[in-house]
C-alpha cells in the first residue's frame, strides 16, 4: 500500500450550555494500527494510488463523551454509543477486561465478544486501589457527558468513586449503572450469567433431550442484548436534559428487566387472563372460545401464519388477513381455497385446518424460496425466507443491508449498526483494543492535557497499571 493513510481530525466537544464550561480538549489526530480510534477510520478504497481515505461522517454523537467501566457482555452500551460518534474511553483494570479471552470463536487470540463489544472504544489503564488512578478518573469524570458502570452495582463506588464525587467533578454528568438483576429486590447481589435474565423472564424456556433432561434450548439471547440498548437510549434522554438544564442523572438499567420487557407480549397477555373472560377474549379472528395462552407455542397449529418447505429450503407464510390471503389464493390458481374459507378480516390463522395446512404445503412445494418471494413483492402477499445464522449471510436483502466491517479493518468481519443515516455517512470504527491500555498516553495528552513528565510519574507509581 502506497502513500501514508489520512487521519480525521477530531472537533472538541460542544458543550456550553447554562453554566457549564466548555472542554478544553486538545484538537488533535491520533491513530492507532493506522485507524483512527474515534469516529472515523482511514480505511483503502479503490483509488489507482492505493492511498488510504476516510469514507466516513462524524456520527450523531460525534460531541459526546462516554467513560465507561465495563465487564464482558453490558460492554455494549459504549458499544451502541460508539457507532453513532461518541468518544467512548473504556477504563480497564490492570490486566484488562477478560472478555478478551471468553466465549467462541476465538479469532487470532482475541474473542469475537471483545472484538464486537468494545469496537469503536479507546482503552486506558487505571489501578483504581490507588488514589491518583482514581483522582485520574475524577479528571475524565470532569470532561465526559456519561459515566457508564456495566458490572457488580457499586463496583466504582467501593472504589471511592461515587455519584456524589462524580457530580462535585461535574454537575451535570449523567451516571447509569447496568447490572444483571439491578440494585433492589431480593436478586440484586445473586452473581449471574446472560442467559439467567432469559430464564427468569421467560424467555429461554427449556426443552427436554432424549434422556428426559432439561436443556437450554437453542435461542438468540434477549437480556444481554436489550439491556445495554435500553441504557443508551437512557444515556442520550439523560445528556439532552443535561445539556438543556445543567441538572446531571443517575440511573439504572437491570438486564433481567430489559429481558422481560422484551417480552411484554407474554407476561401483560397472560396476566390480561386474570381478569373475567366477558372482559378478555381469545383473538376474534380464530374466535372467542378458550383462551389460549400467549407466547407459549401460540402459533403452533396455524395454518395461514406458519412455516413451509419451498422447493429448495423453507419460508414463513404471513396471510392473516383476508385481502393477503386473497390475493395469493388467487395469483397460485386456487381461487377455491378462498371462496371456501375466506375468513376474518384481521388476524384469522385457520387455527387446526389441517386439509388446507397439507394443501399449502403441496403449493409452496413447487418453487424456489427466491420465486415466493419474488411473487409475494409481485401479488403483495407477506412471505418471508427462513434462514439460519449462516445462510443469512447470502441473502440479498442482508448483502444490501448489513455489509460486513471487514477484518482486516475490525479484528473480525462484524456487521454494521441497523441505524443507517440517510443523508451522511456512518462513522467507521477503529478496532477494538487488542491490548488493554493501548490508548492510555493519548487519553491522558488529548483529554486530561497530562504532559509527559506527569504521565511518566503516573506510571511509575503503577497508577496506570
Amino acid at each position: 500500500m502506497s502513500g501514508s493513510p489520512k487521519r480525521q481530525v477530531l472537533r472538541p466537544l460542544r458543550i456550553g450550555l447554562k453554566g457549564r464550561e466548555n472542554h478544553k480538549d486538545a484538537v488533535s489526530t491520533r491513530c492507532v494500527d493506522n485507524l483512527v480510534p474515534m469516529g472515523c477510520v482511514s480505511a483503502a478504497d479503490d483509488a489507482p494510488d492505493g492511498n488510504m481515505s476516510t469514507a466516513c461522517g462524524p456520527g450523531l454523537l460525534a460531541d459526546v463523551r462516554i467513560i465507561e467501566s465495563s465487564l464482558l457482555g453490558p460492554a455494549a452500551v459504549g458499544m451502541h454509543l460508539a457507532d453513532l460518534g461518541a468518544d467512548v474511553i473504556k477504563v480497564e483494570a490492570p490486566g484488562g477486561d477478560y472478555v478478551r479471552k471468553m466465549a467462541f470463536p476465538i479469532i487470532d487470540g482475541i474473542s469475537l465478544l471483545h472484538w464486537h463489544l468494545n469496537r469503536g472504544k479507546r482503552s486506558i489503564v487505571l489501578d483504581l486501589r490507588m488514589p491518583d488512578g482514581v483522582a485520574t478518573y475524577l479528571d475524565l469524570v470532569r470532561h465526559a457527558d456519561a459515566v457508564v458502570e456495566a458490572m457488580r452495582p457499586g463496583a466504582l463506588a467501593r472504589r471511592g468513586i461515587t455519584y456524589e464525587r462524580m457530580q462535585q467533578a461535574n454537575p451535570t454528568i449523567v451516571f447509569c449503572t447496568v447490572s444483571g438483576y439491578g440494585l433492589t429486590g431480593p436478586y440484586a447481589d445473586l452473581p449471574s450469567h446472560g442467559i439467567a435474565y432469559d430464564a427468569w423472564a421467560g424467555v429461554a424456556r427449556p426443552v427436554t433431550d432424549a434422556s428426559g433432561m432439561p436443556t437450554i434450548p437453542s435461542y438468540t439471547a434477549v437480556g444481554i442484548n436489550a439491556g445495554p440498548l435500553y441504557a443508551a437510549l437512557g444515556i442520550c434522554a439523560a445528556i439532552i436534559r443535561a445539556r438543556a438544564s445543567g441538572r446531571g442523572s443517575r440511573f439504572e438499567v437491570a438486564q433481567s428487566d430489559a429481558a422481560a420487557a422484551f417480552n411484554w407480549n407474554g407476561i401483560e397477555g397472560n396476566k390480561a387472563y386474570e381478569r373475567p373472560e366477558n372482559e378478555v377474549t381469545g383473538n376474534d379472528g380464530d374466535g372467542t372460545g378458550p383462551r389460549r395462552p400467549v407466547g407459549d407455542n401460540s402459533l403452533s397449529e396455524s395454518v395461514r401464519y406458519q412455516y413451509y418447505r419451498s422447493r429448495d429450503g423453507m419460508i414463513l407464510f404471513m396471510a392473516s388477513e383476508r385481502e393477503f390471503w386473497k390475493n395469493f389464493t388467487y395469483a397460485v390458481g386456487r381461487p377455491d381455497l378462498y371462496d371456501n374459507n375466506p375468513g376474518a378480516k384481521y388476524a384469522d390463522h385457520a387455527r387446526g385446518d389441517l386439509a388446507l395446512r397439507r394443501e399449502l404445503a403441496t403449493i409452496f412445494a413447487t418453487r424456489s424460496t427466491a420465486e415466493w418471494i419474488q411473487f409475494g413483492i409481485e401479488v403483495n402477499t407477506p412471505i418471508a425466507p427462513v434462514h439460519d445464522t449462516q445462510s443469512i449471510t447470502r441473502d440479498p436483502q442482508f448483502q444490501a443491508r448489513l455489509p460486513f466491517r471487514t477484518w482486516q479493518e475490525h479484528g473480525t468481519d462484524l456487521m454494521p449498526s441497523p441505524i443507517q443515516l440517510l443523508d451522511e455517512a456512518m462513522p467507521l470504527l477503529a478496532k477494538a483494543a487488542i491490548v488493554a491500555g493501548r490508548d492510555t498516553d493519548a487519553v491522558l495528552s488529548e483529554v486530561l492535557g497530562y504532559d509527559v513528565p506527569r504521565i511518566t510519574t503516573l506510571r511509575s507509581a503503577g497508577a496506570l497499571g
